[in-house]
């Protein structure tokens, strides 16, 4: 048996110390990818019960859940700006706010809402960069005529996602200003913003000079962040050694036969492999210079010092020798006492976790 564990320990640690760090300024919740891959439900619950009743989705079926599931009166907030017709329908039944990133979906939004006789709630999204949904600060004509053309829907905040708040801060600084200039030629114009946000977890955690009205946090309650904090890990794989046998001397173990036992080597069989999300990295895609020299030196150091990945057995720290299979490691047990049914701790991002139930402990 298999499972990944989600410490809630750890995760009361991550919301209440980022609760602290918000000073007052409202949390929203980001569930996006169920839940960072620990429940949209539990994560929500578990939220709930810290006083978070803001979230934020991107699928309709996360809203679903959330309002059949005792969360009738939570602000939701769809992040994906989409003028499909029958999302829309949806998400406005669901009571959902919804995000408008262009003037075809502002359109589109507002023709559904008349056809209901209803008066949608939405953010505004401003594109400062990232490149994906969002109005571009100089499309103020556009930005405006959402507010005096389009009669059933009610702009209740402004919003935008910066696009390396993990990396550059000139680059986020610039961001801020543009969306700044934008939320002031807005409110000029005599139009009122709402709620006004721009922090990811990146952001929030390394410019609380731009916290705003609202702050928008997913990993960081995971305590997954690509650098130090106070936060801690939430989750981890739990199984156990399946198999205990001793290889000879001389012999391999793993695809490839890329490691041999120097001498005969009790080794633990564990049924938890990349299937299940072992050694699966969240790089995002970046592609920046540094990043890729970065990952070329990070690879040639595997190739130099082979730096066999870790797992933990009966609370020791224990190296996995060959490859990593499908759905099964070997695991170097020398020296400590190991036998079949033992506790096995394999760490695992929840993002790629798969072929495991999720337990809340």
């Amino acid at each position: 048996m298999k499972a990944y564990v989600v410490e809630k320990e750890a995760l009361s640690h991550n919301i209440e110390l980022l609760q602290k760090m918000a000073n007052g300024v409202p949390v929203w919740a980001v569930l996006k990818g169920n839940g960072y891959g620990i429940g949209v439900l539990p994560l929500a619950r578990h939220l709930a019960e810290a006083g978070i009743d803001h979230f934020c989705v991107t699928e309709v079926r996360e809203a679903e859940l959330l309002r059949e599931n005792g969360f009738e009166d939570a602000s939701i907030l769809m992040l994906r700006s989409t003028g499909d017709p029958a999302e829309l329908n949806r998400l406005m039944d669901l009571r959902v706010i919804l995000t408008i990133g262009s003037w075809e979906t502002a359109c589109a939004i507002n023709a559904i809402a008349a056809e209901r006789a209803d008066v949608v709630e939405a953010h505004l999204k401003i594109d400062t960069g990232m490149g994906r949904y969002g109005f571009l600060p100089e499309d103020m004509d556009h930005i405006l005529g959402v507010y005096r053309e389009q009669k059933n829907i009610a702009v209740s905040g402004v919003y935008t996602h910066f696009n390396c708040a993990f990396g550059s801060k000139k680059l986020t600084h610039q961001e801020f200003e543009t969306f700044q200039k934008t939320v002031s030629a807005i409110r000029e114009a005599g139009f009122e913003t709402g709620t006004v946000h721009c922090c990811n977890s990146s952001a929030f955690l390394r410019f609380p000079e731009m916290h705003c009205d609202g702050v928008r946090l997913g990993s960081a309650i995971l305590g997954r962040v690509p650098f130090h904090t106070k936060l801690r890990p939430v989750g981890y794989a739990e199984a156990h050694v399946e198999e205990l046998r001793v290889l000879p001397k001389g012999h391999p173990t793993g695809y490839g036969a890329m490691w041999t036992a120097r001498e005969d080597t009790p080794v633990a069989i564990v049924p938890i492999g990349w299937y299940n999300g072992f050694r699966e990295r969240c790089d995002g895609g970046i592609t920046r210079f540094r990043d890729c020299l970065s990952l070329i030196l990070r690879g040639l150091r595997g190739i130099f010092f082979r730096a066999l990945p870790l797992v933990e057995v009966n609370g020791h720290k224990c190296r996995v020798v060959g490859q990593i299979g499908m759905l099964h490691i070997a695991v170097d047990v020398r020296g400590i006492e190991c036998k079949p049914g033992d506790r096995v701790i394999v760490p695992i991002n929840p993002l790629h976790v798969k072929g495991m139930k999720i337990q809340y402990r």
